[in-house]
This record gives C-alpha cells, sequence and structure tokens, in this order.
C-alpha cells in the first residue's frame, strides 16, 4: 500500500517543482533582458545563468554594472547575496549525495527554490527528489528565459529605449515584497533604503550602498532574538 502513495506524492512534487519553474522562468526573461541592457552579451547572459545559477545575485550584479559601478564592485554585490546559499546548505547536507565531486555538483542547485521544496518534506527520500526534481526544472526554464530574454532584447535595438532598464528594479522589487512578511523583516528593508539613498546621495559608487546596507539587518536579528520563544 506504500508504494502507490509514494508514488502519488512524487508526482505532486514533479508537478509543483515544473510550476517553480514556470514562475521562475518570468524573472529568467527579465534578467536576461536586464543583463543585456548593463552592457552584456547574449553569451555572457547565458554563461552567468548557467555557472553562477543564482537569481539574485546575478540581478545584483547586472545592477551595479547597468549602474555603472566596477566588475569588482559587482562581484562582490554577487557574491555577498549568494552567501545565503551556503547556509542553505547546511541543512540539506543529509539529502546530498555522498562524494566531493557528487556534493559539488548538488551545491550547484543550492538555491532558494530547492531548499523551500526540500524542508516542505518530511521523508527523506521524498525531500531529496524535490531537491533534485525542482533544481533540475529551475535551471532548465531558467537558463532558456534567460536567453530568450537577452536575445529579445537585444533583437529590439537600444535596450534602454524599450524601456528594459527597469526591468531589474522592478523584478527585484518583485523578488523581495513575498518576503516582508513580519515587522521586523519590514523595518530591515525601510532601513536599508535608508541607508542605501543616504550613499547614494553621498555620492558612494555603484555597489558599496547595496553592501553597505546589509548593517541594516543587525537590529532586526538584535529585535528577533529578544523575542519570547526565539
Amino acid at each position: 500500500m506504500g508504494k502507490p502513495g509514494i508514488s502519488t506524492e512524487r508526482r505532486r512534487v514533479v508537478r509543483d517543482a515544473l510550476a517553480v519553474g514556470a514562475a521562475v522562468a518570468v524573472f529568467g526573461l527579465a534578467y536576461g533582458a536586464a543583463a543585456t541592457t548593463a552592457g552584456l552579451s547574449v553569451a555572457q547572459a547565458s554563461a552567468l545563468s548557467l555557472f553562477a545559477f543564482t537569481g539574485a545575485s546575478q540581478f545584483a550584479l547586472v545592477g551595479v554594472l547597468g549602474a555603472g559601478g566596477s566588475a569588482v564592485a559587482a562581484v562582490a554585490v554577487a557574491l555577498f547575496l549568494g552567501l545565503r546559499n551556503g547556509l542553505y546548505a547546511l541543512r540539506v547536507a543529509r539529502l546530498l549525495p555522498p562524494g566531493r565531486l557528487r556534493r559539488a555538483a548538488a551545491a550547484h542547485f543550492v538555491i532558494d527554490e530547492t531548499m523551500a521544496m526540500a524542508a516542505a518534506r518530511d521523508d527523506d527520500g521524498l525531500a531529496r527528489f524535490a531537491f533534485w526534481a525542482t533544481g533540475l526544472s529551475v535551471f532548465v526554464q531558467w537558463n532558456l528565459a534567460t536567453l530568450v530574454g537577452a536575445a529579445g532584447a537585444v533583437a529590439l535595438g537600444d535596450p534602454r529605449l524599450a524601456g528594459f532598464d527597469a526591468v531589474f528594479p522592478a523584478a527585484f522589487l518583485a523578488l523581495l515584497a513575498p518576503l516582508l512578511r513580519r515587522r521586523a523583516e519590514r523595518g530591515t528593508a525601510l532601513l536599508a533604503v535608508a541607508v542605501s539613498l543616504a550613499l547614494v546621495a553621498l555620492g558612494a559608487p555603484p555597489g558599496l550602498p547595496v553592501l553597505v546596507a546589509a548593517v541594516a539587518a543587525l537590529p532586526s536579528l538584535w529585535l528577533t532574538r529578544r523575542e519570547p520563544g526565539a
């Protein structure tokens, strides 16, 4: 009686994984357009999706480049945002296959979506299946969407004339909005915005405001630790 149930659960996981991949692909289109607006070629935008494969970091990188920042600042911001994936790995480590090469390959799929899908399953086997199904779905659809978005933006001519320079901030806000559920999170976001705007007004180079704005998380962490049951 157990096997049909597991089979049904796996079908649900595949269905959900495909849906997650399709939703992420919308942002992949936006990223492709934003990347070409920032000066990257279609090949460069696609290579970044293939080898970096972490949406928020990619958006941050092209955002800094598009604002005139240096490559060093862009990479620093992207790496800073990508650090959270290392924290995810601590939680899903038991689900990853043994062996250094296998774990290295699996690490490429440790992203927000695979973490959420795996963490939602109590059974380790099903969680492992959800991790891989979601990772493959998001990877394929994200990269295809990147190619289509980048090539489409280039085909339209100067992306800025088509208004694609607004794609990055709009997509980034769309990624951020669902995370602002509690008062502490909303307060952190507002403080980060205030710090960033102040630094921009003072003439800070592109990329630096984003890095410095990370200090806004410290008051939130302190308040969260003081909450009952924290």
